[in-house]
């Protein structure tokens, strides 16, 4: 039997498939149309929603079609396969993920304009820089134009090294675990509920990407700064291992905190409360 899910009605005419579809991607759900899915031939998708019946696809517990890839990446792969364009935000620092994410649907047109441009010397670019201070003033052509940045040995200097910027971002978190009568044995820590991000809008999503959740404040420019930010885990390390790649360290740190009891009997279990921020800096 068809889950209703799956057979509100049929997409194309003779497929099982219903218009709507819902899909379960690592955790993110999506609605989509069947259309879409098969909007490119010969693509994972395609052959999942064309070529195959609803009984032999995998479902989640609450029948929307599952698929054990990144949830957060799919969106952009929805997005292309509406109308085959690709459109990536200012400062998306996921691009070799999303290919490989294109690879592995087939999607081929897709993973060709994901992929970055060798030169004929074989240095890997994607845009024209230009050369910092430190090595001279910027070259022009006799038009005035300025000319790529070139390194020592005669190569285009990578765009990943010159365009960073400095500056610093300050990770927070509050947590809070009770303490009994028993100290260790009773001990019962609460997980961090939510990691803020602050500092200048550009750099936070440069380094976090799309695990950054902008709702608090969607429309900030790219030279503002944001105390509003937060991530969509709840891991400090994970956040830590993002700007360490991203060319951070830790300058300082500092905690507060407090205590509570949960009754007037100085007996019961003790609840404390802290709050920890973490200053990293790109120099």
């Amino acid at each position: 039997m068809v889950s209703p899910r799956a057979a509100s009605g049929c997409g194309d005419s003779g497929s099982p498939f219903s218009e709507i579809i819902e899909l379960n991607v690592g955790g993110q759900v999506y609605v989509t149309r069947h259309k879409t899915l098969i909007a490119v031939p010969d693509s994972l998708l395609w052959n999942m929603f064309s070529k195959k019946s609803p009984k032999e696809l995998a479902r989640d517990s609450k029948g929307r079609f599952f698929l054990d890839r990144d949830g957060f990446l799919f969106r952009y792969i929805l997005d292309y396969l509406r109308d085959l364009n690709l459109v990536l935000p200012d400062y998306f620092p996921e691009k070799s993920r999303l290919q490989r994410e294109a690879d592995f649907f087939l999607l081929r047109d897709l993973a060709k304009r994901l992929s970055p441009r060798v030169s004929k010397d074989n240095s890997i670019s994607e845009e024209i820089i230009q050369s910092d201070t430190e090595d001279g003033a910027q070259c022009c052509s006799s038009s005035g134009e300025p000319l790529r940045a070139l390194s020592a040995s005669g190569a285009m200097r990578s765009p990943s090294l010159d365009s960073r910027k400095s500056g610093y971002i300050t990770v927070g978190y509050r947590g809070s675990y009770t303490i009994g009568r028993d100290i260790q044995t009773d001990a019962k820590f609460r997980r961090v509920a939510r990691i803020t991000v602050c500092g200048k809008t550009s750099l936070a999503k440069e380094v976090f990407g799309e695990t950054l959740n902008e709702s608090r404040d969607p429309d900030r420019p790219p030279e503002r700064y944001t105390s509003r930010y937060y991530l969509k885990y709840n891991f400090l390390e994970q956040a830590f291992d993002k700007l360490t790649e991203a060319g951070f360290h830790m300058v300082a740190c500092s905690s507060t905190g407090t205590c509570a009891y949960t009754s007037n009997d100085p007996n019961e279990d003790k609840i404390w409360t802290s709050y920890t921020e973490y200053v990293f800096c790109r120099e």
